[in-house]
């Protein structure tokens, strides 16, 4: 699996150049790696090159051009690629109306851990949540997690075999399938397995 390096990361003067033609690329990308579960709770599938873009727009905001500060970003975000065995994807709870959003993060606390994919036969498995910091207090939950689903060889061999795939979130407060997930997005999720 790809990582990032320092090597892969371009100057500011060359994002500045490539910017346009790169957030294209990545907002195509990322549409098949988009999987709503019901209205209010979003999973976005990261990978080498949405975290790569990550990076570079917070190297552009933040106007980074020293070493130190470049690999700094990098390791901020590192963690957030997958590595041949498992997904990882960044979970958002979006309720527009503040009040609305206030109330269901109270009762949602724990979502991060109800989330889960099931590979065909196989067991589902459910994410391991917010390994950099807990992101839930006894009050509520936050509207931003970071998940990472762990395969083991057999369920990888089953997906790159075409394997069907659903997905799902078993808390009492939200209870959530897709059946089965498209084509298109399985098949981009799949190229983050290697076998």
């Amino acid at each position: 699996m790809p990582k990032i390096t320092r090597a892969s990361i371009m100057t500011l003067e060359e994002y500045a150049k490539t910017r346009q033609d790169f957030r294209t690329k990545v907002m195509l990308h990322k549409k098949n790696r988009r999987i709503p579960l019901g209205k209010n709770i979003t999973l976005i599938f990261e990978n080498e090159l949405t975290i790569r873009y990550q990076i570079q727009e917070m190297l552009r905001i933040e106007k980074v051009f020293e070493e130190e500060g470049i690999i700094d970003e990098i390791e901020a975000y590192k963690e957030l690629v997958p590595d041949g065995k498992n997904w990882k994807a960044t979970m958002m709870i979006e309720y527009p109306d503040p009040v609305v959003r206030a109330d269901k993060l109270a009762k949602l606390i724990g979502v991060e851990n109800k989330v889960w994919v099931k590979i065909e036969n196989y067991d589902p498995v459910f994410a391991i949540a917010d390994e950099d910091l807990d992101r839930s207090t006894e009050e509520k939950t936050s509207a931003v997690h970071f998940l990472r689903f762990e395969f083991n060889q057999d369920m990888v061999k089953a997906l790159h075999k075409g394997a069907s795939l659903s997905m799902g979130i078993d808390h009492p407060a939200y209870l959530e399938q897709i059946k089965q997930v498209n084509e298109l997005t399985r098949a981009s999720l799949v190229t983050d397995l290697d076998i």
